[in-house]
């Protein structure tokens, strides 16, 4: 960023200055825009067996998952991802078809709420037939934590949708990621985490693209806790400035971050039930903030919402430097 940019970012921002990328009808993401406040992602599964919310939001219950969303919504949710296959380690696999009869009523039940007008229904799923017929029953974006390596139609069928898509980082599957071969990072970068997320994640893009999605419909996700030990995954919230970096193709893309009670924080702060990790996931949440992150994907909502209007006002005040640009300066410089 120029000088120049700094004294228009200070006497008022003009929207067209900065890359954009359509989530739904009512939300954008401007991965550059200094002054960008943090989207909240609301979990909503619709799986019995999920880590911390399993059996919690039943698709047969409609009136209940209304209830659930309008909570969300009222709490400061923009983002509602809609999952029906449970990506735990050791999760067993459902067949598309329960998939679909998961997500779907969840999907309709949101778009039946007049509050949900300007939100957005992601679908988590690794599957293109899942994603297609969640796209086609109301979802504006794909979330898939295989980044398209899970089911070889994912990419061109999110690129004949047309919808926003989130890849994230991970290797081998949800049974096999957390193997000692899929956690080691190589030597040449003396075993540091980043540069290996960097790079998996830029040849993702780079078939994302070739397979026809466009670069402004892509969000990247680091992958927190998959294919991850509990080391690396401290390291890599330390380090989220650094996949701002490189080539214009990253660095102008949005990126999320999923920490939510996940199993590292409860081995850190002693908590053995999932559902009261609230206080080590509020710590991860602002960890990815300052490191620059556009979206936090939580279970706690309202308690969530607070620490990112908190750390949006530390970190994105007015007239200071982006975390990105900070981090450019900063590597530049070594």
């Amino acid at each position: 960023m120029t000088a120049m940019f700094h004294l228009r970012h200070r006497q008022g921002l003009d929207p067209n200055m900065f890359t954009t990328t359509p989530v739904s009808p009512g939300l954008t993401l401007s991965a550059t825009n200094p002054r960008r406040r943090t989207h909240i992602m609301s979990i909503l599964n619709t799986t019995p067996d999920s880590f911390s919310d399993g059996g919690s939001h039943r698709p047969s219950d409609i009136d209940a998952l209304k209830a659930t969303v309008a909570d969300h919504i009222a709490a400061g949710a923009t983002i509602i991802d809609v999952g029906g296959q449970s990506s735990r380690p050791g999760a067993p696999d459902v067949t598309a078809e329960e998939e679909i009869a998961r997500v779907l009523p969840a999907i309709e039940a949101i778009k039946a709420l007049p509050q949900a007008q300007h939100i957005a229904i992601s679908v988590d799923t690794y599957r293109a037939q899942v994603a297609e017929a969640a796209v086609n029953a109301g979802a504006h974006v794909v979330n898939d934590i295989s980044a398209g390596t899970l089911d070889a139609d994912m990419l061109p069928t999110v690129a004949r949708l047309g919808c926003t898509y989130i890849m994230m980082h991970m290797r081998g599957t949800p049974a096999t990621m957390n193997s000692a071969e899929n956690c080691t990072y190589g030597d040449g970068e003396e075993g540091r985490v980043w540069p290996a997320v960097f790079r998996e994640l830029q040849t993702r893009i780079d078939a994302a693209l070739q397979a026809g999605i466009r670069r402004w419909r892509i969000i990247t996700d680091p992958g927190i806790g998959f294919a991850k030990t509990q080391a690396q995954n401290l390291e890599l919230l330390r380090d989220l400035s650094h996949l701002a970096l490189g080539p214009s193709t990253f660095s102008q893309v949005p990126m999320l971050v999923g920490t939510s009670r996940k199993g590292f924080i409860g081995n850190i702060t002693g908590v053995k039930e999932a559902r009261e990790r609230v206080w080590g996931t509020a710590a991860t949440v602002t960890a990815a903030i300052r490191g620059g992150v556009d979206i936090v994907r939580v279970h706690d909502v309202a308690e969530m919402a607070q620490v990112a209007k908190m750390s949006d006002a530390i970190f994105r005040i007015p007239g200071h430097m982006s975390t990105r640009e900070r981090a450019r300066r900063v590597i530049g410089s070594t």
